[in-house]
């Protein structure tokens, strides 16, 4: 069933067409990835697939009641309201009861002998079992759970960018949509959510749009993919690898084409040449057959990214990092960690959003000390840092302005060449180079920071999430450089396959700071745990875990009941830390009370920990069971 049809679609801005007549179609059960060089029209599609944006002309022909979800690359949230309320956002009725059912519990919690709240609360609850709230809700903390969100109450003003990122994806993940459009939906989550996400997109029986460079997850996920390149919309049947094997097949053909109208026109100019007289009906049809020939336009020939950037000498001393640790309040980020980075090494840093990668990073790269330990920086090592932000990038500058501060040439293994030069090997053409950074896309200014931090030679490179916002094509020569890459390279990433291609160690963040080294790539690393929590299932104190898997065809009586009513244990343990962390400030001058609450505290958070792990435990045993249920 077709959902949604674009048609003859153009869009530009300015002088700059990103694309032109284009026109494609989404079925139902339809997992399409578009893909294209930054700067091309990707997320611009979507918001007019979306209905965000307009074209300039063409039209979008949708199915009578088509819903569509949509999560932009930077979601829009209310300045107030609950983690919780922002998932409901997009279903009026559910976040309305969400929102009065939680205001009356709290009234009701304060005041339990006020009739009034009890009575409320109790409507209340009659109102969400009606509205099949309880499974929505319980829906919503299981997937906010796994993007690594667990504090549902807390104010949203209060969360990071990229635990706001997550958000509005469960938000789009439970939206009862037909169409779901999701815009870089891997960025700022870390690697074993983004295979929960492939999971859980993988079952996904709707249909997707979807922009990513993450190549295994369009390998894993897609079964269409959409290429935009040059203003031109190419389809192609079938994930990332059948993309691949398929452009190529055009480009050849294309090739072929072209070589053979080449072939024609020489025969046919010699003809011309000759003084072909153009009397009969014969010679005319012939004379105009070589000139509608001769002004086809070739196929454009694919301008590839070259990265061919200088490097320094390195000496013998690297960096030598010495038992460091660091901790920020009580938690503790790194402990006892000690490495000397060798001259070539490889190194991939994994681990959860939060675990202290980035401050890893900083202090092997001197930006940041530890707090105990130390970090030796050799005389001749020269370090670039390819950090999550454009760093200083003054935006007001031109293109070629923001370049030529770093240097006007560049000796390169091809020889002295210039900054523009520099520039156009990395898609930069004359006309952009001139206008200011502001005019370039997200994807387009990573590019150009990229091109900055390799111009000024360095010898060790440290990489934080530098995949983010990137092009494939731009990711494929990266990697392609660092392979002939002089120096070291540190980088923190969450894209399997850039991993794959570059790191030969992987540093992995363990609980409690603990790093682990492994050999190899994150594959390798990853069967390498795999095969290590396997033996530690199959030790005695693992047990009860076979009869979980026993019991998982079968929810008991107790565990439904459990289950029923572990959400609202949840939320009374929130607000009894809340209530207790407000108490503890309003008694900062009273040690006795103060060391009593902070008990009461420690009491509680380990009891929402405990409920937490329960919690979710049951909602995976009502998953599968709901699965099986449908299997059968």
């Amino acid at each position: 069933m077709n959902l949604l049809t674009a048609e003859k679609l153009h869009k530009s801005f300015g002088d700059r067409v990103l694309f032109d007549d284009i026109t494609f179609g989404i079925n139902q059960g339809d997992k399409i990835g578009i893909i294209g060089v930054n700067g091309t029209g990707k997320s611009t599609l979507l918001k007019i697939v979306a209905g965000v944006e307009k074209a300039d002309s063409g039209e979008i022909v949708k199915m009578n009641g088509l819903q569509i979800g949509y999560l932009p690359q930077t979601p829009h949230f209310y300045t107030k309201g609950t983690v919780l309320q922002q998932v409901f956002e997009s279903d009026d009725k559910v976040m309305k009861l969400v929102k009065e059912y939680e205001a009356a519990l709290a009234k009701s919690t304060e005041n339990p002998l006020d009739t009034y709240w009890q009575k409320q609360l109790a409507f209340l609850t009659e109102q969400m079992d009606k509205a099949k709230a309880w499974s929505l809700e319980s829906e919503a903390k299981t997937i906010l759970t796994k993007l690594g969100i667990t504090k549902f109450q807390q104010e949203v003003s209060q969360l990071s960018g990229g635990e706001r990122k997550r958000v509005a994806l469960a938000r789009a993940l439970i939206s009862p949509v037909d169409l779901l459009i999701l815009d870089e939906p891997t960025n700022h989550i870390d690697n074993d959510t983004v295979e929960w996400l492939e999971k859980h997109l993988s079952r996904y029986t709707k249909a997707l749009l979807m922009v990513t460079h993450d190549r295994y997850f369009l390998d894993r996920i897609a079964n269409r993919t959409i290429e935009l390149e040059r203003g031109k919309l190419y389809p192609y049947e079938g994930n990332y690898s059948k993309y691949l094997e398929l452009k190529a097949e055009r480009e050849e053909l294309e090739q072929a084409g072209e070589r053979k109208r080449q072939n024609f026109l020489r025969t046919e100019l010699e003809w011309v040449r000759r003084g072909a007289q153009a009397r009969s009906t014969k010679q005319k049809a012939r004379l105009q057959r070589f000139e509608e020939i001769a002004s086809q336009k070739a196929p454009e020939q694919r301008s590839g990214i070259e990265i061919s950037a200088p490097s320094s000498r390195l000496g013998k001393k690297t960096i030598i990092a010495e038992h460091i640790s660091k901790k920020y309040e009580s938690k503790i980020y790194i402990r006892d960690f000690s490495y000397i980075i060798l001259h070539h090494d490889r190194i991939g840093i994994v681990g959860k959003n939060g675990c202290g990668k980035s401050t890893l990073i900083k202090m092997l790269s001197g930006v940041l000390k530890p707090d105990s330990g130390s970090v030796e920086i050799g005389d001749t090592v020269k370090i670039a840092v390819f950090s999550q932000e454009n760093d200083n990038m003054d935006e007001s500058l031109s293109v070629i302005e923001y370049i030529k501060d770093v240097a006007e040439y560049v000796p390169t293994a091809d020889g002295r060449i210039s900054a523009s030069q520099m520039l156009e090997r990395f898609l930069f053409p004359a006309d952009m180079q001139r206008g200011p950074i502001s005019m370039l896309s997200g994807g387009e200014k990573r590019r150009l920071y990229l091109l900055k931090i390799l111009m000024d030679a360095p010898n060790i490179l440290f990489l934080d999430e530098p995949t983010n916002d990137l092009d494939i094509q731009t990711l494929t020569i990266l990697e392609n450089y660092l392979d002939t890459f002089s120096g070291a390279v540190v980088t923190v990433s969450h894209d399997r396959y850039f991993l794959d291609k570059m790191a030969d160690r992987i540093f992995a963040f363990e609980q409690n700071g603990i790093i682990t080294q492994y050999e190899g790539g994150y594959s390798d690393y990853k069967q390498k745990a795999q095969q290590q929590e396997a033996v530690l299932e199959k030790l005695p104190k693992k047990q009860p875990a076979k009869n979980k898997t026993q019991r998982a065809k079968k929810m008991s009586y107790n565990d439904q009941r459990e289950y029923e009513n572990i959400g609202d244990s949840i939320q009374n343990l929130e607000q009894k830390l809340e209530r207790l962390q407000k108490e503890e400030g309003e008694a900062a001058s009273d040690y006795v009370k103060l060391q009593e609450i902070t008990q009461q505290k420690e009491l509680a958070e380990q009891e929402l920990e405990k409920a937490m792990e329960r919690w979710i435990y049951l909602s995976e045993l009502a998953e599968e069971i709901e699965n099986q249920k449908k299997e059968s």
